[in-house]
């Protein structure tokens, strides 16, 4: 029996539909909040209680005492706790609402792995750790990166107390570092997901820095491919940190062509030359480790998941182009 946190989210939503296509039994707990479009949220439910392998439960994750009472009875082998408060720039504007997400409900699904003697606990950490880290491409052993956002900061929090759980409590825990995590069913107030909303309502699209950007844009089905892997892992690692992306960062202008070709329709575009607080100019995972630990290989370059994303992006819309 395996628990998802955040199961109505992108990642959780992908993972756990992958999970019950392999017979595996999910118990998915999700807040259900209105940070982005609930409609969205309440679609992917949807595709997943058609499996009867499945079960759900709407909690907030900060109340331990009602996620306890929940979880206390049931034989759980791994939990994937994937629930968080998503987003640099929305953290820049609510900072106390990302550390309540992300801190105390961290804080809260852990405790309760290491009073249930969880086999496994594999929790979403990542880029934004690395801050303004001059190494390129980011490797996992960087000691001196210092992460720049609040939400960076509280997801390096999460991975220090992974660290001390696994140290004093023998637990097994691996933090995976998500690069730009993009696909069907994604965030909508992610650039690619927003740009294409923009365009379908003939509105402008703004561009940071003139577009001089660069992301390791990761396609979500390696994404959950890697989960998959870290999961099936044997032996005796207790605690690791894994770059989860693509290792090869693409212009930010370069998806910008992908959506607007494969789309059919051109954008308008207002250049800025700011960037927001606690974004970073590039990102550049290093994922030779995960190539060793897990043979992990993404294997779906930009051209690909761009396509595969708008000709989701049509269907659910019901935009006939």
């Amino acid at each position: 029996m395996n628990l998802i946190t955040g199961c109505a989210g992108f990642i959780g939503f992908h993972l756990a539909k992958k999970l019950l296509i392999k017979k595996k039994t999910v118990i998915g707990i999700d807040s259900l909040d209105s940070y982005y479009s609930k409609d969205l949220k309440f679609t992917r439910l949807r595709i997943l209680k058609k499996f009867k392998n499945f079960h759900f439960k709407k909690i907030d994750l900060k109340n331990f005492k009602l996620t306890y009472n929940f979880i206390k009875k049931k034989n759980i082998n791994c939990i994937f706790h994937l629930a968080a408060q998503p987003g640099v720039r929305v953290s820049h504007k609510n900072p106390i609402n990302t550390l309540n997400q992300n801190i105390i409900s961290f804080i809260n699904v852990i405790e309760i792995a290491r009073i249930k003697n969880v086999k496994k606990f594999i929790y979403a950490s990542s880029s934004s750790v690395y801050g303004e880290t001059k190494v390129y491409p980011f490797t996992e052993n960087d000691n001196k990166n210092t992460p720049i956002s609040v939400y960076g900061a509280s997801k390096f929090c999460n991975e220090i107390l992974a660290k001390s759980y696994s140290k004093n409590f023998k637990m097994k825990c691996f933090g995976l570092r998500f690069f730009t995590v993009y696909g069907p069913y994604g965030r909508p107030d992610m650039a690619y997901y927003n740009f294409l909303d923009s365009l379908r309502n003939n509105k402008p699209i703004k561009v940071f820095n003139r577009g001089i950007m660069k992301r390791d844009f990761t396609y979500i089905d390696d994404v959950i491919n890697g989960i998959i892997e870290v999961y099936n892992l044997k032996g005796k690692n207790k605690y690791e940190v894994l770059n989860i992306g693509k290792g090869k960062p693409d212009n930010l202008m370069d998806m910008i062509n992908q959506l607007q070709k494969y789309y059919k329709k051109k954008f308008k575009i207002k250049y800025t030359n700011t960037i927001p607080n606690g974004d970073i100019k590039k990102t550049f995972s290093n994922t030779q480790k995960a190539k060793k630990l897990i043979n992990w290989y993404p294997k779906t370059n930009l051209a690909e998941g761009i396509k595969n994303f708008v000709q989701w992006y049509k269907i659910y819309y019901g935009i006939k182009r």
